[in-house]
């Protein structure tokens, strides 16, 4: 079983904030009046990027002077859009330090500090106290998440009554055994995947509930298919997720594709509640 210090390096490490400002040199975005937008091609750090984000941002009732909770927050891109579309304030938790202090430079860049705040934390025992977030997210996170039981318990946990919880992940197809390397595991260790029909009874024994689950995997298959396809033909922007990848991140898209193809994974959204 790998640990959390072996999935945290799996994700990032070295000068990330650094491997960041030079891509956005590259694809002549400056600094000074960098927006939110000028960065989701590269912050977006899970399948199908930034209109994935505002798909599923489309579909929280979130309102403004809300405090929501990014588990697993990555380098923050997430957590910017919704702080800047709802008004609201969003706290952001990763256990990549790497990713970490990039999300809080870039936070800082576009001026966002009182808004977005992120932590080095492990979702599996979060660093807050009972019921203070009026909603919480988790982006492709839960793949990599050993204690799933505890990770839901500590989001229902820190959650007001009537709050609502989201998350997207690659659920366990018919088929099993994934391809290697993909975005979050290379050979497999580190990676803890369960089918929808799991990851919907260990939400409900959690507590939540009115859970709606949404099968993603057609969406998933295009997007990887559509960064391939650019990388086979040596299109792929100087600013995106693959740089977050590294060197073999066009197989790990192509794996992930062939993995929702094969029915050995099987992309979800999730959305559903704590009850008021």
């Amino acid at each position: 079983m790998a640990g959390a210090g072996a999935i945290a390096e799996h994700w990032g490490r070295g000068d990330v904030y650094g491997l960041i400002i030079s891509a956005l040199a590259k694809a002549g975005k400056p600094l000074e009046g960098l927006t939110v937008e000028d960065l989701a091609p590269v912050d977006h750090y899970h399948a199908r990027g930034f209109p994935a984000t505002v798909e599923l941002a489309d579909r929280l009732p979130i309102r403004p002077g809300d405090h929501i909770l990014d588990i697993g927050c990555g380098v923050g891109g997430p957590a910017r859009y919704i702080a800047q579309r709802f008004s609201c304030r969003v706290s952001g938790l990763d256990i990549t330090e790497p990713y970490v202090q990039a999300a809080n430079k870039l936070t800082a860049l576009l001026r966002m500090e009182g808004q977005v705040q992120v932590l080095l934390g492990d979702g599996q025992k979060l660093p807050y106290g009972d019921a203070c977030f009026d909603g919480a997210y988790a982006l492709h996170v839960t793949m990599n998440v050993a204690d799933r039981p505890r990770f839901f318990a500590e989001a229902w946990r820190v959650l007001r009554p009537g709050a609502f919880f989201a998350l997207t992940e690659h659920g366990l197809g018919p088929e099993g055994n994934p391809h290697h390397p993909v975005p979050w595991s290379e050979d497999g260790s580190g990676a803890y995947l369960v089918t929808p029909q799991q990851t919907q009874a260990l939400l409900q024994g959690a507590g939540f509930t009115g859970i709606e689950v949404e099968e993603a995997g057609a969406k998933y298959l295009a997007g990887y298919k559509r960064a391939v396809q650019l990388a086979e033909r040596g299109q792929l922007p100087p600013l995106g997720v693959h740089l977050l990848m590294g060197e073999n991140a066009v197989l790990k898209m192509s794996n992930a594709a062939r993995n929702i193809e094969e029915g050995r994974t099987r992309p979800i959204e999730v959305i559903c509640r704590k009850p008021g």
